[in-house]
């Protein structure tokens, strides 16, 4: 038996299968890429039951909108993660009071004003310009944008990951997205 495999052309292909209501499709593309997505909401939820929770809702969303999957935007991958990341991020909204995190830092991180452009990076993070926009970012600011946003990293867990302080962190992150901002203006 063919082993599942993450291989974008792979994956295209599952997801337009999904679109045609195959079940074995989604089938293959759970056993393809559940663990890498799991691995995604536990970082940000932080609690394996929800992440597996969450990961129930990621492949029902997966299933009912591969339809809107446009390969000209982004890879199957990077297409799943988004889903995933914003599951996630919802779940936490929605059971913030089940004390998921250790603080309420991932929550407030979500208020910041800098956000907005996470949907902007997001849409565009597979194409070209977005790629010559995050060459154009110094290396601390495109390190943090990339685990923050593409990896589901807290500013807290990049506070400790990078060993620098948590303000350094977000002024990195606010100030490489605004540059991320003003770069990819013009593609909208």
């Amino acid at each position: 038996m063919k082993s599942e495999t993450l291989e974008p052309t792979h994956l295209k292909e599952l997801l337009t299968r999904c679109q045609q209501q195959d079940p074995k499709a989604l089938k293959s593309l759970y056993k393809a890429t559940s663990s890498h997505l799991f691995a995604v909401l536990l970082r940000i939820l932080r609690n394996e039951s929800h992440a597996e929770d969450c990961l129930q809702q990621v492949f029902l969303k997966v299933w009912n909108n591969a339809g809107q999957y446009n390969p000209d935007i982004a890879r199957p991958m990077t297409w799943m993660n988004t889903i995933a990341r914003n599951q996630a991020l919802d779940w936490l909204r929605r059971y913030k009071n089940d004390q998921l995190n250790d603080s309420d830092d991932v929550l407030l991180q979500q208020a910041d004003p800098a956000r907005q452009t996470d949907s902007l990076a997001q849409q565009w993070q597979n194409s070209d310009k977005v790629h010559h926009c995050l060459k154009e970012l110094k290396d601390a600011q495109r390190q943090c944008i990339e685990l923050a946003y593409f990896e589901g990293h807290s500013h807290q867990e990049l506070s400790e990951r990078l060993d620098q302080p948590l303000g350094t962190v977000k002024t990195w992150i606010r100030r490489g997205l605004e540059r991320l901002k003003s770069c990819l203006t013009p593609i909208i």
